[in-house]
């Protein structure tokens, strides 16, 4: 027999079709000529089944052209909304355990209400004595004009014109306090403006106001000017917690000393104690009073944050009252004193406090201060529809506020303009809060600029 020369190249596959397929090497130029023809074979496919399911299913063949039509009609439909609606969403996010500790937990009071402890300067007849003016409505008054309304019945009296002040240091005047950091942001005319406020609404024979600070503001001349020209109705402290806080649950503790970059702590602290201390009213310097006061004084109170439900911060304290050395602020120095530190940048020493204060009141038997309604200092926290304007942005087209609603119609007109529904509202409410926002500005000719600022001007004389 004959041997065989060269190579035998084993079988790699089975016999069969496959070995059909794959007798040509991957790696031959055959191989890969085949590829392009293997995959349009592929998309054939693909292309009949998708025929086949539109043939065979309820949707439209065309569905490019549905999904573009469907496109327009939702960009129509967001165009239309945003023109006719705005969104506000707020979403708050809190510790079921922090809630448990630092809300729902109502400790004893402190027993500042015992005859016994209360102080010879705190004025309980005139307190707890028979009131002319109720400010609890005892309804949210979401709806309409409802509590511009409400507030319009809270009018002056006699009895009001005849107040005899409050605290040892008012000299039978009632005593309004502010406070500036002046290491935060310098004092300016967006400041000046609260000042001219209360010159411009407030019975200057009865009223004093303080405006405390942590630096010496005497030669600022925003300020200045007003020192020279009401000497009886205008003064100027430095904030000293120390001595403010004699006498309190607060004296000596390291807590009184806290600070934070918004001067929210310390703020809501120096609100506390300078009231304490003197008695009297609390204006955030961030406000704009729109008429005098007097009326609310008889009770001692804190306001509501806004018009909606919110369990953990329902109270706002940018406009407060309470007579000197209150047992309401002596119980709220002793929760100061046990609870935890407060927050940076947080209220806890603000509506967190009052929260708590109003709770153990109620808990310990004993008739919690009074809640002012939103709209007497804060008309921009409600409905979209009947909110006050944004102070801070121009007027809208037209002018028209209300946005809507025919019961809120009246005389003088149904807007902005001076005399109308805006400027009516306006004369009814006590102040305008703002919320900081100190980097903007008025514009010129809005409705802040038109029915406050230059009424302000006319009344003191500055403009014709």
């Amino acid at each position: 027999m004959r041997p065989r020369t060269g190579s035998i190249r084993l079988p790699l596959y089975k016999d069969g079709p496959k070995l059909r397929e794959r007798d040509v090497s991957p790696d031959s130029p055959t191989y890969r000529s085949s590829r392009p023809h293997q995959l349009r074979t592929r998309r054939s496919r693909w292309r009949a089944w998708l025929q086949t399911y539109y043939r065979t299913s309820l949707l439209p063949r065309d569905i490019k052209g549905v999904l573009k039509r469907l496109l327009i009609v939702a960009l129509v439909g967001l165009f239309y909304f945003y023109w006719y609606w705005e969104i506000h969403m707020e979403i708050f996010v809190y510790s079921r355990s922090w809630i448990s500790r630092e809300v729902l937990t109502v400790e004893p009071l402190s027993g500042c209400f015992d005859p016994r402890r209360i102080s010879s300067r705190y004025n309980a007849t005139r307190a707890f004595g028979p009131k002319r003016h109720e400010v609890q409505a005892g309804l949210p008054m979401r709806m309409g004009l409802d509590c511009y309304d409400f507030a319009a019945t809270v009018q002056p009296s006699e009895a009001d014109r005849a107040w005899d002040g409050e605290g040892s240091e008012g000299y039978g005047k009632t005593n309004y306090h502010a406070y500036w950091r002046a290491d935060l942001v310098p004092f300016g005319e967006r400041q000046e403006w609260m000042i001219k406020s209360f010159f411009a609404t407030q019975d200057l024979s009865r009223s004093v106001l303080i405006l405390w600070s942590n630096g010496d503001l005497r030669s600022n001349p925003f300020i200045s000017s007003w020192l020279s020209r009401f000497p009886q109705s205008f003064q100027l402290r430095i904030v000293n917690v120390d001595a403010l806080s004699s006498g309190t649950a607060l004296e000596q503790s390291p807590l009184i000393h806290q600070k934070d970059s918004k001067a929210w702590v310390d703020g809501d602290l120096v609100r506390l104690l300078v009231i304490w201390a003197f008695g009297g009213v609390w204006v955030d310097m961030d406000s704009l009073l729109t008429r005098d006061l007097r009326p609310l004084l008889e009770h001692e109170f804190f306001t509501q944050w806004d018009c909606y439900d919110k369990p953990y911060t329902p109270f706002n304290g940018a406009l407060m009252h309470f007579e000197q050395h209150s047992p309401y602020l002596c119980e709220a120095f002793n929760i100061i004193a046990s609870s935890p530190p407060p927050r940076h940048g947080s209220v806890d020493w603000g509506t967190l406090l009052y929260t708590k204060l109003w709770r153990r009141l109620v808990a310990g038997g004993i008739p919690p201060f009074k809640i002012l309604p939103f709209c007497f200092s804060d008309g921009r926290s409600c409905r979209l529809d009947n909110r006050l304007p944004d102070p801070f942005v121009k007027d809208p087209k037209g002018g028209r506020w209300p946005l809507r609603g025919p019961a809120m119609t009246g005389p003088g007109g149904l807007g902005m303009e001076a005399g109308g529904a805006l400027d009516r509202t306006l004369q009814k409410v006590f102040s305008v809060h703002l919320h900081n926002q100190w980097e903007k500005s008025f514009p010129r000719d809005g409705w802040v600029d038109r029915l406050l600022l230059r009424a302000y001007d006319r009344q003191l004389g500055l403009r014709a």
